[in-house]
């Protein structure tokens, strides 16, 4: 009689497991702007199923708040592997528009991403009139 009970439960203790997760999965989210997520999620994406599902959810997170960085981002992944050469960089960088190219830099300021020191001059110069452009 007990052991059919626990059985029929079962459905039950795995809905309540998971809500339990998601719960501490938010909570983690909150505190310190996620410091204790970034690590659990770095660990997640080693495995390719997970990691697909959170590149489609970053995806889709980033097209809804801001459809000219997704823009952009879409643009520049055939050309990721190359992008660390300058000449390169700045080809994929022509195929965007204004707009999509302010957005990558702002991308870029807010995550710390290029440092004027590690640019040549040429690049400076693009960047400080990309900058202009877009504060107008």
């Amino acid at each position: 009689m007990i052991a059919s009970i626990v059985t029929l439960l079962i459905p039950l203790w795995i809905l309540l497991g998971l809500l339990v997760l998601l719960l501490l999965l938010g909570v983690l989210g909150r505190v310190q702007n996620g410091r204790f997520l970034r690590p659990l999620f770095k660990l997640m994406t080693k495995v390719p199923l997970l990691r697909r599902w959170l590149e489609k959810g970053s995806r889709a997170a980033i097209e809804r708040t801001n459809p000219e960085l997704a823009s952009a981002l879409r643009k520049l992944e055939p050309h990721q592997k190359r992008l660390h050469d300058p000449q390169q960089a700045q080809k994929a960088m022509s195929l965007l528009t204004r707009q999509e190219r302010a957005a990558l830099l702002e991308m870029q300021e807010q995550q710390g991403g290029v440092s004027e020191e590690a640019t040549n001059r040429q690049m400076r110069r693009q960047l400080e009139k990309q900058r202009k452009r877009g504060g107008r």
